[in-house]
């Protein structure tokens, strides 16, 4: 599991700092950098690189290996550290609480700031690496695609989405993006498939959700991975979350995209409240009458 490397930075002088962006700048061609190259990546001297080196590695910063050549990398903590750095340098944040959700593509922690917000670490990659470089369309054109770039580029996409979408869809706010991290508004509320709705409320719920994904969508964009586990319920409504996936609405596959999201979302509340949820709708009737802007509500079954 990745850790929270908020205690570190207080350690760290400027001069890791440098290391750490060296070798940063060094992956972009290739994912160990040789030793040798690291001071001109860095701006240290030889010598001083062989200490940062050494204090960035019991910190678990980097890592080293020896192939042809002894060659180093960032560790995730590594780049936290560099995007955290930035974060502080802007005054974004004071200091990093307590994570708030963990998982396989990201980890979210809680924010010291001038009010309620949340911080973001994109994982994309870091464990199901090959499965990412299938699956997101921004690593097709690249020879070489470390963890690092995925992530990067997962967080740039929500980020971009997130300021294109605030206000009219409700998503959270976004405040900052630095590498792979955004610093967004932290969400109230109970995630979907934890929220023990009464059947009464279901098909209300389903039509708020289905009435965000049609202006997101007249907003220009598809989530494109909507499902009960990225969808917050509060005393206000729903807030949907997780746009990295998000693709725009002129892109070639986004009505399909669209009609994945409607069928997945209807059928998570056809799950759970069958009684409530005719099974007659048209998941295509549905998804097109979201995207001419023709929806008006998901009626509750009657027998």
């Amino acid at each position: 599991m990745v850790q929270n490397v908020a205690p570190v930075i207080a350690e760290l002088e400027p001069e890791d700092f440098h290391l750490l962006s060296g070798i940063e700048q060094g992956m972009r061609f290739s994912e160990w950098v040789q030793r040798e190259k690291v001071p001109e990546f860095s701006g240290l001297t030889d010598e001083d690189v062989t200490y940062r080196l050494d204090r960035c590695m019991d910190r678990e910063l980097i890592e080293r290996k020896t192939i042809q050549y002894e060659g180093y990398t960032l560790t995730f903590e590594g780049y936290d550290a560099l995007a955290l750095h930035t974060f502080a340098e802007r005054e974004t944040i004071s200091g990093v609480g307590a994570p708030l959700g963990v998982g396989k593509e990201s980890d979210v922690y809680e924010v010291q700031s001038y009010r309620p917000l949340a911080l973001k670490y994109h994982r994309e990659g870091y464990t199901n690496f090959r499965e990412v470089m299938k699956e997101r369309e921004y690593t097709a054109d690249r020879e070489h695609v470390s963890w690092q770039y995925t992530a990067r580029k997962a967080a740039e996409r929500e980020y971009d989405a997130l300021e294109t979408l605030y206000p009219d869809v409700r998503v959270p706010q976004p405040i900052d993006h630095n590498r792979h991290a955004i610093v967004m508004e932290r969400m109230d509320g109970v995630e979907l498939s934890k929220a023990g709705l009464d059947p009464g409320q279901a098909v209300g719920i389903l039509n708020l959700i289905l009435e965000e994904i049609q202006t997101a969508y007249h907003e220009g964009y598809v989530h494109a991975d909507i499902s009960e586990y990225n969808v917050f319920v509060d005393s206000e409504g729903i807030t949907i979350f997780d746009w990295p996936q998000a693709v725009p609405t002129d892109h070639e596959n986004s009505d399909e995209l669209l009609a994945r999201d409607v069928e997945n979302i209807v059928g998570y509340f056809r799950r759970k409240h069958p009684q409530k949820l005719a099974k007659s709708i048209d998941i295509d009737s549905l998804s097109r009458s979201l995207r001419e802007d023709s929806f008006e509500s998901v009626r509750a079954f009657e027998a």
